[in-house]
């Protein structure tokens, strides 16, 4: 079922970039599909936004913003135990975001100088919950805590219009932004709604940043208003690895593989292992899964695309190199010395340790956050976090006299960059 790439004869660094398995995406295309869509929304606005609804949502939402009274109900509604499992989610993620929130801190630099590092909520911010094959609570969950735990006051959220709730998003995504309290909601998907809060529609006004995962066309929308808005990062379509020894679990190994599989036909999963044998249960494994599972023709065709296989190296030196030149979303690591072997990977937009901390618990309760990047660019971004929705500031401070003791030193700077003004500016209080 998985397609199998040997470099047990030794990796090639230079050339790992081009032979990995990826899926065949060309971000161009993409941005030439969704640059009309957003800018349609940049111009028209609200009805821009009805108009794509109907054209791919196949349906015309009553309204864009969606009524308390429609989020309520969705609350009302909600079954128990699902309350309980989002409910218990919102505590766990809060608690890990919790940890990563930065303190202020000021240095002395000089006597009567000083230097305060400060960290500033936006004012606003979007998040975008996917809709498409499955519904996504859990997204709500991510971004919204996060956003909530770096002090964000402004918050709205938008997944796409659905056509068997009339027009509204998933009655569990609305349950979901109730219990977050969380009211204002937009039933708008896709590159349009990106559109919506880079440059404000209808109700909605502009944002600051702009998170969330979904597809291909999400993430290049993303691209395209960067700059007029920020971004978390490209997060699109998901993607496992894992580096395992011959010490895995092979049915642990193919139930995780298997388990993004399921989220979309283009979803990656990706076995580096030095061991043979592993990869031919894992293989067996797989087939007997994957005949069981509810979407078995989905998790098939992911499994089987140019963006999965199983890539066999020589040793775990080598398997990660190959873990590091791919940059997973998402990296479980079963193999013997799990954790020192985790700290010599450097790209990954998260890592899972062991055979007891499968991807699932990360998507769901661990307490970490399941929007991280994908197709590489966790060579460069990482997943999301409150700093994300913080903007660092330095304050300075100085009295008179620990000026009057740099002036000399920052004369001569100004000096040697032909910049007199500079020093004038504090020549002109010796005089005074």
């Amino acid at each position: 079922m998985l397609s199998r790439l040997d470099l047990s004869g030794g990796v090639n660094a230079a050339s790992l970039a081009t032979s990995l398995p990826r899926a065949a995406i060309d971000i161009d295309v993409a941005l030439e599909t969704v640059r009309p869509l957003v800018q349609e929304v940049k111009e028209r606005g609200e009805e821009a936004l009805y108009e794509q609804a109907e054209r791919f949502d196949r349906v015309r939402p009553t309204s864009i913003r969606v009524p308390q009274d429609a989020i309520d109900e969705a609350l009302e509604s909600l079954d128990s135990a699902l309350r309980e499992a989002i409910s218990l989610a919102i505590d766990h993620v809060r608690a890990g975001h919790e940890a990563q929130m930065p303190e202020e801190k000021s240095v002395e630099i000089i006597s009567g100088g000083t230097v305060t590092q400060r960290w500033i909520p936006m004012r606003r911010v979007g998040l975008y919950v996917p809709g498409g094959l499955a519904v996504y609570p859990s997204s709500v969950v991510m971004n919204a805590v996060c956003a909530q735990v770096a002090g964000v006051q402004s918050i709205a959220l938008t997944s796409p219009a659905q056509e068997r709730f009339g027009g509204l998003p998933h009655p569990t995504i609305l349950a979901a932004c109730a219990l977050l309290g969380i009211d204002e909601v937009y039933a708008a998907g896709g590159a349009g709604a990106i559109g919506m809060f880079a440059y404000g529609a209808g109700e909605c006004e502009p944002v600051d940043v702009i998170t969330g995962p979904g597809n291909i066309y999400v993430a290049a929308a993303k691209r395209l208003v960067l700059g007029t808005v920020g971004i978390d990062s490209e997060a699109g379509t998901t993607e496992i690895a894992i580096l395992a020894d011959d010490s895995a679990n092979p049915r642990y190994v193919a139930a995780d593989l298997l388990s993004q599989a399921e989220h979309d036909p283009a979803a990656a999963s990706v076995l580096v292992t030095d061991s043979v044998e592993l990869a031919d249960a894992v293989d067996r494994e797989l087939e007997d899964l994957v005949s069981k599972t509810k979407h078995e023709e989905r998790v098939r065709t992911a499994l089987s695309g140019p963006q999965s296989g199983t890539v066999l190296v020589a040793n775990l030196d080598d398997g990660l190199q190959v873990i590091n030149a791919y940059g997973a979303e998402h990296l479980e690591i079963h193999a013997r010395d799990d954790e020192q072997v985790a700290r010599r990977v450097s790209n990954a937009g998260a890592i899972f340790l062991g055979s007891y901390t499968p991807v699932p618990a990360g998507d769901y309760l661990a307490g970490s956050n399941h929007v991280l990047p994908t197709g590489g660019t966790a060579r460069y971004n990482s997943g999301l976090n409150v700093h994300v929705f913080l903007k660092s500031v330095q304050q300075v401070k100085y009295s008179r006299e620990a000026l009057e003791e740099i002036t000399d030193s920052l004369q001569t700077f100004a000096n040697a960059e032909d910049l007199p003004a500079h020093g004038g500016a504090l020549e002109v209080r010796r005089e005074m």
